[in-house]
């Protein structure tokens, strides 16, 4: 009588299908890093060898031109650059406490107004007021502009991103961790910090690097709400644009500018050198949320 196969052996996989795996994530992993590293290696290209020979992996002529054109005005852009550190940690601490606190109440069947709070949230998911309307909230009502709040608040609190935290509480949070908070006498307060965040750091930390992305990248609202004379609230984002506008307007229109300036205008180096500025510093804050990312992506996939 033959013995049973193990479960694990039907699991195995040998050795000439374990290689093409690996070399097929390794190239899709390497794609994915190749655009990045070409955009460096065009930074730090000279312009005369960006005309001459087009973006390449070897510049006949290598220069630090790029960098030397925004280290000049390091004074501006250095605010600028702790103005949007600022905005993105306050902004997505902000945001996690709202959504977390929103989601985790609407999940809770013991909340009456659960359902008219759910569809409350549902319907700026489905129509949304517009861009004149919220200005005119924003501006008139709350008296959010020139001032930071009026970068950090309008995204804040996401329904979309509510809705996934309340799906994630449903889902699972057992039951018998809140009844036991009950029973011991804890507050929904309590029962909310000390025993629902530890066992939601999945979808915490992957709402939270979402967030992180917006407040980073986010410059329409400097345009929306700022004014030429709050120049010191600039974010990174809204100076580099500017920048890129500038220099792009006057490569467009050198005939009525001297050839002095521009020849001095490193015009496509200066747009990559840009795009590693923006990229470099949430790229490197990745890494800190990838083990809570990936959980947070496969949570509920596979229920023991």
């Amino acid at each position: 009588m033959k013995a049973a196969k193990k479960p694990w052996v039907f699991n195995k996989v040998g050795p000439i299908p374990n290689a093409l795996i690996s070399a097929l994530f390794i190239a899709l992993a390497l794609g994915t890093l190749l655009p990045l590293v070409f955009v460096v290696v065009i930074s730090f290209s000279s312009e005369a060898s960006i005309v001459a020979k087009g973006y390449s992996f070897i510049p006949m002529e290598w220069s630090t031109a790029a960098y030397d054109y925004l280290l000049d005005t390091s004074n501006y852009i250095g605010r600028a650059f702790v103005n949007s550190i600022g905005i993105t940690i306050t902004g997505t601490l902000l945001g996690l406490m709202l959504i977390s606190t929103l989601g985790y109440t609407i999940s809770r069947p013991s909340f009456r107004l659960r359902g008219v709070y759910t569809a409350f949230i549902f319907i700026p998911m489905m129509f949304s007021g517009g861009l004149v309307s919220t200005y005119m909230v924003n501006t008139q009502v709350f008296g959010l502009k020139n001032t930071y709040l009026a970068l950090i608040l309008p995204g804040a609190c996401s329904t979309w991103y509510a809705i996934i935290m309340r799906t994630f509480f449903q889902t699972t949070i057992p039951d018998s961790i809140i009844e036991s908070g009950k029973i011991d006498g804890a507050s929904q307060l309590r029962i909310f910090v000390r025993l629902v965040l530890p066992i939601s750091l999945p979808v915490i930390a992957t709402i939270g690097l979402f967030l992180t992305f917006a407040y980073w990248n986010a410059w329409y609202g400097a345009m929306l709400y700022l004014d030429s004379s709050h120049r010191d609230l600039y974010p990174l984002q809204y100076v580099l644009v500017s920048i890129q506008n500038s220099i792009s307007f006057m490569a467009r229109n050198e005939e009525y500018f001297t050839s002095e300036i521009t020849k001095t205008i490193p015009t496509e180096s200066s747009r990559m050198a840009i795009v590693t500025v923006v990229v470099l510093p949430i790229a490197c804050s990745y890494p800190f949320f990838q083990r809570y990312f990936i959980n947070g992506l496969t949570i509920g996939a596979v229920k023991g």
